[in-house]
């Protein structure tokens, strides 16, 4: 297609020159052809633009001021929702003769692909539009334009167009076709645009009972929703789950049907004022809620909140959301002529079951959402690609994430470098693979714990998915050395045979420090790494998880020069869901008798405690184990804070809620013994922590206390390590670290010495990020078994 604009003929002639731009970046599906075609004809430069699978290619014609203006607005005033990696410009022979600026038909062209933007929340300017009675797309539940919408999800091939995005079943109306071609329009050249008479159609369905007319489809979800009940609402990257967040009902009815117990669920809030009512929200909390991507945002509960408890057991933090699609907007507003008052805060959580993938195709819809929703809002227009929601929380003004998904993905980390193409396939827990093309990691969205036949299918749909779209064939994969991890096992059905890639394994921890020094373009740098989690396979084949890794200027080699020191953990991943047998362990390791006015102690019955005993008596059954993970359950468990769990880290979470209220009056008393190996020996805080029980003293300061101990022990081994080894700087990555407290705590001890200090900004420090190192570590060498363990 091609998309003339009338300007005067120009000729080439004195001072008059021809260029090519090459854009690359985040060019499609953001306006920007459209946007250059504006720039060209307000600058009174001839040529055309076009979309090819690689990048956005300009050709001006003009005078030298002329172009050197354009090329500076190019880069000045891009679509917000570009991100632009690279402008080239190369000098063209002039064309004698050439009428006007014109966008041309997109091309395909071999070599590294053009990146995806991600989906972005609707823009003012069509929540106007929607709410306008005069508009003609008014309350339409689909509204998009050049700036908003669904982009990743809906994209099936590049270079984006209609026809690659699951908007080509929904042939354009004569006016959106002419809103598509009008360069002056809004939605030029907007591929998701749509109307409510050619675009997708709403629709609610309960029981035998089906309703097609948008604003009743919304009225009867809202009808039910103040009822009681549990509605299934599709949204742009899956279904999710939606209740009333002030009634113990509705709450307990979806805890049962998800199998969540205790797990916090999120809050679908209709404006920012709503945000404010519920929960302290700061500047760049605030600022995080309204931006494009519209993440949950984890922030600190209001006293005297309208919202029951039982949306997010003993957490003083909430996980708010603003709408970022129309039909949250509609589903929060009132329904013209309706007599019921929509409610301005919703449970919203993923339609699954706990370990379950998120549902998102209409068939397995059908199928699983019975079980779970009373109620369905749904609606015909495919999900390419499943995107759960990123979760976030706010850290010194940055987003620390804890889940990268829409609104994120698929964005890529940039490298600094070329590598050759590597699939990682992540970890068990939080799994994410990723992508390398060329000088890009491309992380996929979340896809979620391993260990059903579901999620397995989940991971190869998102490999897949990745290697399409890219248009890439791994050279090689890369996978975790953990013997028992299925994304192993599946790397290597796939790899390491003839005619395959090449299969490489990466040490857990490794992978963690090497994500966080491609996050910040520190690869080939020295770095202390300080990955802290709760499991990892090590390379003497026992637990790590309390570890100081030593990175010179080689990516590919670490040295173990630190970690805690090994306790022998009974029962596998029986202990981990029990902190108080944990806590058994240690206190054995710690020279504490096990009394009875130890909670732990209390709280196992006699029958656990022979067990326990007897491993460790014995050494069957158990496993030396550095996590610091562990340890946190344990000290949660000997405080009294949490005996047994009914989702990951629960014992940590409460034990850092119990530090934050008014433990920091206690602080210090409590130290770790650290040898000349910069082994972490736990027992002194142990017995401190016995002893203070026994004194009475209250559970916060306790907490506290404990965290300091840690942030402390972290410090002086990094000051060791750095001074000995002239390293610059010391990076804090792992599961542990997405404890805020002990994040700030350490940040502050490191930089207060002199220490240059590296957080996670782009990816989760838990194993949500484990594969962008993965798959640097893989790239960039080959067995990485030269890592030096001490």
């Amino acid at each position: 297609m091609v998309v003339p604009v009338i300007a005067e003929s120009q000729t080439i002639g004195l001072g008059h020159q021809r260029a090519r731009f090459t854009v690359t970046g985040v060019v499609q599906g953001v306006g920007f052809r459209p946007f250059v075609q504006r720039l060209a004809v307000d600058l009174e430069l001839s040529g055309s633009v076009s979309n090819d699978a690689l990048a956005v290619l300009i050709e001006v014609q003009g005078r030298r001021g002329q172009l050197d203006e354009f090329e500076r607005r190019l880069r000045a005033e891009a679509p917000p929702m570009s991100v632009i990696a690279g402008v080239q410009r190369d000098r063209l022979p002039g064309l004698v003769a050439e009428s006007g600026f014109t966008i041309v038909v997109s091309s395909n062209r071999q070599g590294v692909r053009t990146l995806v933007p991600p989906d972005v929340a609707t823009c003012d300017d069509c929540l106007r539009e929607m709410f306008d009675p005069a508009d003609r797309r008014y309350r339409h539940p689909f509204i998009t334009c050049t700036n908003c919408g669904p982009r990743f999800t809906i994209i099936r091939d590049l270079p984006y167009d209609r026809p690659a995005t699951t908007m080509s079943q929904f042939p354009m109306c004569p006016r959106c076709t002419a809103e598509y071609l009008d360069v002056g329009d809004r939605r030029f050249h907007a591929q998701p645009i749509a109307c409510p008479d050619c675009g997708p159609r709403l629709r609610f369905e309960c029981g035998s009972e089906r309703i097609d007319d948008p604003d009743a489809a919304i009225e009867a979800a809202q009808r039910a929703l103040l009822a009681g009940s549990i509605v299934a609402i599709k949204g742009v990257g899956g279904y999710h789950l939606a209740c009333r967040a002030d009634t113990a009902a509705a709450l307990n009815g979806l805890r049962a049907r998800k199998a969540r117990d205790e797990k916090p669920f999120a809050l679908l809030v209709r404006d920012i004022a709503v945000a404010h009512r519920l929960a302290l929200i700061d500047d760049d909390e605030q600022r995080t809620l309204l931006s494009r991507s519209r993440p949950i945002v984890l922030v600190r509960r209001r006293a005297g909140a309208p919202v029951h408890h039982l949306v997010a057991p003993g957490n003083p933090l909430l996980g708010l959301l603003l709408p970022y699609t129309p039909i949250h907007h509609l589903l929060l507003s009132a329904t013209p002529g309706s007599e019921v008052s929509p409610l301005d805060v919703l449970v919203m959580t993923s339609a699954n079951i706990t370990d379950e993938p998120l549902c998102f195709d209409d068939q397995d819809a059908a199928r699983r959402l019975p079980r779970l929703a009373d109620a369905v809002l749904t609606h015909n227009r495919p999900i390419h690609v499943p995107c759960d929601d990123s979760v976030v929380r706010m850290v010194e003004g940055y987003e620390l994430p804890i889940r990268r998904s829409r609104g994120y993905a698929p964005l890529p980390v940039a490298l600094g470098r070329l590598l050759p193409p590597t699939l990682a396939v992540g970890g068990e827990l939080k799994n994410t693979c990723c992508l390398i093309d060329g000088a890009n990691a491309f992380c996929s969205a979340h896809i979620g714990d391993m260990g059903s036949v579901d999620t397995t299918r989940a991971f190869e749909r998102a490999v897949d998915q990745l290697t399409t779209l890219h248009r890439v064939t791994p050279d090689l994969v890369a996978a975790d050395e953990h013997p028992g991890y299925l994304t192993r096992s599946w790397a290597e059905r796939h790899a390491g045979g003839p005619d395959e890639p090449e299969l490489r394994y990466v040490q857990h921890h490794h992978a963690h420090v090497v994500s966080l020094q491609a996050e910040h373009e520190w690869l080939g740098r020295p770095l202390l790494g300080v990955a802290f989690d709760g499991t990892g396979y090590g390379a003497d084949a026992t637990i790590w998880g309390g570890e100081f890794f030593l990175m010179d200027g080689d990516p590919t080699r670490y040295t173990r020069a630190g970690h805690l020191r090994a306790v022998d953990l009974p029962g596998g991943d029986a202990a981990v869901r029990n902190p108080c047998r944990v806590a058994l362990a240690y206190l054995a390791a710690s020279d504490v008798s096990w009394d009875d006015d130890l909670p732990p102690v209390a709280a196992c019955t006699p029958a656990e405690r022979a067990v326990v005993a007897a491993a460790l008596d014995s050494g069957v059954g158990t496993v030396p184990c550095s996590s610091m993970g562990r340890l946190f359950d344990a000290v949660a468990a000997l405080i009294g804070i949490r005996q047994r769990i009914g989702f990951e880290a629960q014992a940590a979470i409460e034990l850092e809620i119990r530090a934050e209220r008014g433990g920091y009056a206690g602080g210090g008393g409590w130290a770790f013994s650290i040898d000349a190996d910069s082994v972490l020996d736990y027992a002194p805080v142990i017995q401190a922590i016995v002893r203070d029980v026994r004194a009475g003293l209250p559970r916060a300061v306790l907490a506290y206390r404990f965290h300091r101990a840690v942030a402390d022990a972290v410090t002086t081994v990094a000051q060791r390590l750095t001074a000995e080894m002239a390293v610059p700087a010391v990076g804090l990555t792992g599961g542990v670290f997405q404890n805020v407290l002990l994040l700030r705590e350490c940040t502050a001890l490191l930089r207060a010495h002199g220490m240059h200090v590296l957080t996670h900004r782009l990816v989760p420090p838990n194993d949500g990020g484990l594969a962008l190192g993965q798959a640097v570590v893989a790239a960039l060498a080959g067995n990485v078994s030269h890592g030096a363990v001490s």
